[in-house]
């Protein structure tokens, strides 16, 4: 069952590979298009075997007939599922990441499993995931195997949205995500500031010898409390203007000594989903997710979305 009402909102795309891991991820997708009231994309790309076969037969002049399998068997699977939004499924050619990255232009969300079908069994995050991660042009939500069977249209069981946020360099756009998030489903909005203290003078390596000794410390003018308080001042003047904008959004500030990047991933123990800002693009035209989304998407309980910041989309 669809709703064509919805085929003109901006698409949920999701990459599948037949792997339980995006099996799990199609799922997680298909519920937020329901709660977003947006069409599904579920896009495949063809092996390169069958990409080479496809080729083959054009050269001799035939229109290639290559049924893709792994497009065809999860179609079955999502038609038992059932469905309340328009799905459209779509066979790519070329490499995972460009292909899905292409896709996804234009698109409200992309959503991939942590690791698909090749990916060493050790490894936490896939090598399609981490790239994506950088250079995905939309919001990028990754699914891990093990996550929580947490629904993402909300609900009792949905778990709060955790938010990572540094004051200073978080873009609105990551803001606003969560927030947007956090309304359409109804659950608390944790955002997560943490910081590490100074390091204290007695910390300090003896000199090596009497002509290097250190001076005596001066007196320090800035206590934990006072550090903390400062620090607490300058999220609640960040976020004062998105919670204006979803008043029904219970905030829960947290303001932590410590690691961002261990506070967020054991918060997402309970929590329904993480999410976190990618970096602008440098000079060079790399691109960069940060140590702590990095650290996150590798450790994370639950899905993680990873927002790029307004005008940050790769060309390619």
């Amino acid at each position: 069952m669809s709703d064509t009402s919805t085929a003109s909102e901006p698409p949920v795309v999701v990459g599948v590979d037949g792997s339980e891991h995006s099996l799990r991820a199609l799922e997680w997708a298909l519920s937020a298009a329901e709660s977003l009231g947006s069409p599904v994309v579920v896009a495949h790309v063809r092996s390169d075997a069958l990409q080479l076969g496809a080729a083959r037969i054009a050269s001799l002049g035939k229109e290639p007939e290559l049924p893709d399998t792994v497009l065809n068997a999860v179609r079955t699977v999502v038609e038992e599922r059932g469905h309340m939004i328009p799905v459209r499924y779509v066979s790519l050619d070329g490499s995972v990441t460009d292909a899905l990255r292409a896709a996804a232009r234009g698109g409200r969300l992309l959503v991939t499993g942590s690791r698909g079908h090749g990916g060493f069994m050790t490894l936490l995050l896939g090598s399609t995931s981490r790239t994506l991660a950088m250079t995905a042009p939309c919001p990028l939500v990754v699914v891990p195997h093990e996550a929580r069977a947490a629904g993402a249209s909300g609900g009792p069981d949905a778990g709060r949205i955790l938010l990572g946020l540094h004051s200073g360099e978080t873009s609105d756009e990551v803001v606003a995500f969560a927030f947007e998030a956090a309304h359409r489903r109804g659950v608390p909005l944790e955002a997560v500031t943490a910081f590490r203290f100074p390091p204290q003078p007695g910390a300090l390596l003896a000199a090596p010898s009497p002509a290097l000794q250190v001076p005596p410390p001066v007196p320090e003018a800035d206590d934990p409390a006072e550090l903390i308080g400062e620090a607490e001042r300058e999220q609640a003047e960040r976020l004062r203007p998105f919670a204006e904008r979803w008043p029904d959004v219970e905030l829960v500030p947290s303001v932590v000594p410590g690691d961002a990047a261990g506070r967020l991933v054991e918060g997402s123990r309970d929590a329904g989903l993480v999410v976190v800002g990618r970096h602008h693009r440098h000079r060079i035209g790399s691109l960069l997710i940060g140590s702590v989304a990095h650290a996150v998407l590798h450790h994370a309980h639950c899905p993680v979305a990873v927002v790029p910041p307004a005008g940050d989309t790769p060309g390619t």
